[in-house]
């Protein structure tokens, strides 16, 4: 393969930016650009040694100071060999020194490259690989912890025991179909039957945990919704730590919906803070009540806020027929004002209810803790591995599906071939999902997705 470079710190000025050059001319390339103030050369070089110098362009010029660090193959992020030049992080020094690279010999990695290359040479599996753009992207402590656990082989370990068990029950169906007459124990049917409903239960197990996941990793569109002067933007503004939204004691100051992404604890919100909900004759506000019953209807999380110094009225009956069965938490806001509400009412509407005062910030943890119950985060334990993308979970229903055709043969009386046939087709999807055999197309498909340059390799992270 060539030899493959980029600039893989962040397109943006920094103190540091780090060139990463991999494949079998790493170390040529990297001599041709790189002169080290001691004279030592890359390509005599021990792995994981570094050597102060300067880069300098095809025609000599002098480009920058650079530290350059060695990873010899195969034990670097690719498996090959990798020379990374740290320089200063100017966008356009970068570019420069990156420009003399391919000047001598490189070519420029395509989107997701370097960890296609440790996906191909083995240093970790589809799953582990897709885990790392997982990393970059993750947005909170627990999606980050779920995507290294991930990348730590996690949830390859999950499906290797499923693969494993199965495999084992297909080899013993398949001898005892193949060789009646040796000496081969007999086919328990009422074990292989409970050893398929341990399958199916473990991939529906990872199936639940998918939407959770997402969650962290993705956010969930959220809307705060309810009455005027309920408190709807004065949560805005404790949730996004600011004044996003106007905050009068006048009725009605929100007409438009004002936006905004939060981390509410561990879930990041896509926030969206709309005009109070009341019958009104002012055809501007009556708008922006349509439009936040609109945005009620179609969130996937509603923050429905209430104010416990009223009585309930039909403003706020609308807003809970309008919620239906979307997660929602019962926000009850004004905790610091006489109580009038009437919470048996809102009880009968809503599973998770928090009081709160969203001028003092009190109820907040409560808060958070509602809406990870209600949106199902709460029951994820991140470093059980769980699925993380689309083409993980698709994977998983097809093996989940497999198993429930072999589990109706076996209820069918069919042979044990059939049984066998299914059983195979659940195990081609679990090696489907950690790249044990797929497709270039999938690979492609996978690795299109990542930035170019990017992985979470550094000078001081690097493989065995």
């Amino acid at each position: 393969m060539k030899t493959i470079a980029a600039i893989s710190t962040a397109a943006a000025p920094g103190g540091i930016g780090v060139i990463r050059i991999s494949g079998d001319e790493a170390r040529v390339v990297g001599d041709r650009v790189f002169k080290s103030v001691s004279g030592a050369k890359l390509c005599d070089m021990a792995g994981y040694t570094c050597r102060f110098g300067h880069v300098y362009a095809p025609d000599g010029e002098r480009l920058d100071e650079c530290v350059a660090t060695v990873f010899a193959a195969p034990h670097s992020f690719t498996g090959e060999d990798v020379v990374e030049l740290s320089c200063h992080g100017g966008l356009f020094v970068l570019k420069a020194v990156l420009q003399a690279v391919f000047a001598a010999g490189a070519v420029s990695a395509a989107p997701g490259e370097f960890t296609r290359r440790a996906f191909l040479n083995g240093k970790m599996d589809l799953a582990q690989a897709e885990a790392v753009m997982q990393i970059i992207s993750a947005q909170g402590r627990e999606a980050m912890k779920a995507a290294q656990a991930g990348h730590d082989g996690a949830l390859s370990r999950r499906i290797e025991k499923l693969r494993s068990d199965l495999t084992d029950i297909g080899a013993h169906l398949a001898a005892w179909a193949d060789y009646p007459d040796d000496d081969i124990p007999q086919v328990d049917e009422t074990m292989l039957k409970t050893r398929l409903a341990a399958g199916k239960t473990a991939l529906k197990d990872l199936l639940a945990g998918f939407d959770g996941g997402r969650i962290l990793r993705e956010g969930v569109v959220t809307v705060i919704a309810g009455r005027p002067n309920a408190g709807k933007s004065t949560l805005m503004n404790l949730l996004a730590g600011c004044e996003r939204s106007i905050v009068t004691d006048l009725a009605g100051t929100t007409r438009d919906v004002v936006e905004e992404t939060v981390l509410l604890g561990e879930i990041p919100l896509r926030l969206a803070d709309t005009a109070g909900i009341r019958d009104t004759e002012d055809r501007v506000e009556q708008i922006g009540v349509r439009m936040a019953l609109d945005r009620v209807k179609t969130a996937q999380f509603v923050l429905a806020v209430f104010d416990a110094s009223e009585e309930l009225n039909d403003d706020d009956r609308a807003l809970m027929d309008a919620i239906g069965d979307t997660p929602a938490v019962a926000v009850i806001n004004k905790s610091d004002l006489a109580p009038k509400i009437d919470r048996a009412e809102i009880d009968k509407h809503f599973k998770e209810i928090v009081t709160v005062s969203a001028l003092s910030g009190e109820g907040l943890p409560a808060l958070q803790n509602a809406a990870a119950r209600a949106l199902k985060t709460a029951e994820l334990n991140p470093n059980d591995g769980i699925l993380y993308t689309e083409r993980q979970r698709a994977d998983v229903q097809k093996a989940l599906t497999a198993l429930e055709e072999a589990e109706n043969a076996l209820l069918m009386g069919m042979t044990w071939d059939a049984v066998t046939v299914s059983l195979e087709g659940a195990i081609a999807a679990l090696n489907e999902l950690t790249g044990e055999r797929v497709s270039d197309a999938v690979v492609d498909q996978v690795f299109e997705k990542f930035c170019v340059g990017k992985s979470i390799i550094t000078t001081v992270i690097f493989y065995l």
